[in-house]
């Protein structure tokens, strides 16, 4: 397919710091691939293991919306507008960058590792006033189905950002088919998994690999293994 981008997951870009194991799907600090900017508008998408105790240190952001979704552990957040709050998994964290804002993020236990994933994603408006967001979502909600986890949309379920992006999260039983339909007319797919394998239109992806698509209305999907888990992420293609 020509609308198509596949990056398996031992092509990424990897930074082991000790007490952080980043793995890159695009291009981020020292890991530079000119093929691997973005997706769309989706800028950064990565894949950390944070050790025990330890974490990122206060840090700016700026006219980014940046999305965390913890997938083990707990992960503590501190920022400059005055939230301090700890998020685990189900959760859905969200900051409108905007203007300039300010934060750390570190592991809140002591004895076990946190492992997240952060995603910066270009916004449609520059210069936002900085707004933190966070919703509580529940696990059974994408057993065999799609759980939208993030909208444009301040009133649906999830988190919302200022961009025209939907994200689902689902978890699958073994050959269980189902189906994506594009939100918005001209917006590509890109999905990442989680856990277990799918085949995705002619595709046969593992745990961490990506898929990219675009110039599509629907997506067909089947899990194929047991306990199969993806996030799908709809954006716009043009910055």
């Amino acid at each position: 397919m020509d609308n198509a981008i596949l990056h398996k997951a031992n092509t990424r870009g990897h930074a082991n710091h000790g007490w952080l194991n980043s793995y890159h799907t695009f291009s981020f600090s020292n890991y530079h691939n000119p093929e691997r900017m973005r997706f769309g508008v989706i800028r950064v998408l990565n894949d950390d293991t944070v050790a025990p105790g330890m974490g990122f240190g206060t840090h700016p952001h700026q006219n980014m919306e940046i999305i965390s979704i913890p997938l083990e552990g707990d992960l503590e957040h501190k920022d400059s507008m005055g939230n301090q709050t700890i998020i685990h998994n189900g959760d859905i964290q969200v900051m409108s960058a905007g203007t300039g804002i300010q934060h750390s993020e570190f592991n809140h236990n002591k004895d076990k590792e946190v492992k997240f994933l952060q995603i910066w994603v270009l916004p449609n408006k520059q210069n936002v006033s900085p707004r933190y967001g966070q919703v509580s979502l529940k696990l059974q909600d994408r057993h065999n189905k799609l759980q939208q986890i993030l909208s444009p949309n301040e009133n649906d379920e999830g988190v919302w950002i200022h961009q025209e992006a939907w994200f689902h999260l689902g978890k699958f039983d073994n050959a269980t088919p189902f189906t994506y339909s594009i939100k918005k007319k001209g917006n590509g797919v890109y999905i990442f998994v989680l856990n277990g394998a799918f085949n995705v239109e002619q595709y046969q992806l593992l745990s961490r690999d990506g898929l990219g698509l675009w110039n599509t209305d629907s997506i067909e999907l089947e899990a194929k293994s047991a306990d199969a888990e993806l996030l799908i992420m709809e954006v716009p293609m043009g910055l």
